[in-house]
């Protein structure tokens, strides 16, 4: 049994708006599957599909209080995409941030309500990634975090070092899931997580069962009833594993 990373979900005070701005971003197209959430989907594309990670915005009140543990890097194909792009970002109401990155050849924004992400310079291995070229997630130890990761999905481990560690789907396309050593300590529930779902002929609690062998926990949810399960994987970063699809 396997499952697949299908989608990133955001928490936003308002889901319309930064969905708007995202869609943008991206080039995607907007629906929404009820009050309070929006969906972003690649045009044309399938969902699910290996080869994007799709965006869910669900509205929250919750304050962004301390830096994402979990954040996007946007691919760029030249020098000028890379200065277009953060031009174009800032137009639509993006603003540069300080996290303490100093001297680097990516530029740090942080979208409309405050959401950091990277706008990579040209980097060969993101050629053919879409425009999500990474989905970023701090950690203490990547080679741990890869080693459940890759267990618990069906994608495949690439780089794997003390410092930095990286996976992709097992099809070769889409973004790639980075695992990158941090300092920072997690503080309350990550604003931004990742969602997995099951194959069709899988079963949801029979794998959450499984995840919870390889080191996630089950996430206390105060006896809300919902369809889906919530854990987290052994650094604490909430995950959801979506009913089989």
């Amino acid at each position: 049994m396997a499952t697949r990373l299908v989608q990133i979900n955001m928490k936003a005070r308002d889901e319309v708006a930064l969905g708007a701005f995202w869609a943008k971003v991206l080039g995607w197209e907007m629906s929404s599957e009820g009050p309070g959430v929006t969906n972003l989907e690649p045009p044309g594309v399938p969902y699910p599909d290996p080869s994007a990670l799709f965006v869910d915005l669900v509205v929250s009140a919750e304050p962004k209080t301390a830096k994402n543990r979990v954040h996007v890097d946007l691919a760029t194909t030249s020098p000028d995409h890379q200065a277009e792009l953060v031009a174009r970002l800032t137009g639509l109401g993006a603003t540069p941030v300080d996290i303490g990155q100093g001297d680097v050849p990516w530029t740090v924004m942080a979208d409309p309500e405050g959401n950091e992400f990277c706008v990579l310079e040209p980097r060969e291995v993101y050629r053919d990634t879409g425009p999500i070229a990474a989905v970023v997630v701090d950690c203490a130890d990547p080679r741990e975090m890869a080693r459940f990761w890759g267990e618990a999905t069906d994608w495949t481990r690439h780089e794997v070092t003390d410092q930095h560690a990286s996976l992709r789907s097992a099809a070769g396309v889409g973004p790639y899931l980075e695992f990158v050593r941090s300092p920072d300590v997690k503080t309350g529930w990550n604003r931004v997580h990742l969602d997995v779902r099951p194959y069709p002929d899988g079963d949801l609690d029979a794998e959450a069962a499984r995840l919870r062998t390889l080191g996630a926990t089950a996430v206390d949810l105060g006896g809300v009833e919902i369809h889906w399960r919530v854990l987290a994987d052994p650094e604490g970063n909430e995950f959801c594993v979506l009913t089989p699809r």
